[in-house]
């Protein structure tokens, strides 16, 4: 059989070109492709998570100095934390 890129000789079986590295057959699967629709949803809702972050610790501190308790400090901090760790996730996972 020979090459269709460069027209060297190859064996039968083979899968690639040993001297051009060009497939012999067609990929049997495609890869995914990424739109940028999703990717711009992803900015969008990271960007809406930070500024929802930023206006809890401005509402929190502003609370703050009307006794309000460490542990509804601790509870904003960790849905903050969380918020973002998810968005993290949601990245690897794609």
């Amino acid at each position: 059989m020979q090459c269709r890129n460069c027209g060297a000789q190859i064996a039968d079986k083979a899968l690639i070109c040993y001297k051009c590295g060009t497939a012999t057959t067609e990929a049997k699967y495609q890869p995914a492709r990424l739109s940028r629709s999703s990717s711009r949803a992803g900015l969008a809702a990271t960007v809406i998570a930070i500024a929802l972050i930023l206006v809890l610790f401005v509402v929190m501190g502003r609370i703050a100095t009307a006794d309000t308790s460490n542990y509804l400090r601790a509870a904003a901090v960790v849905v903050a934390v969380l918020i973002v760790g998810l968005r993290a996730y949601a990245r690897r996972r794609r």
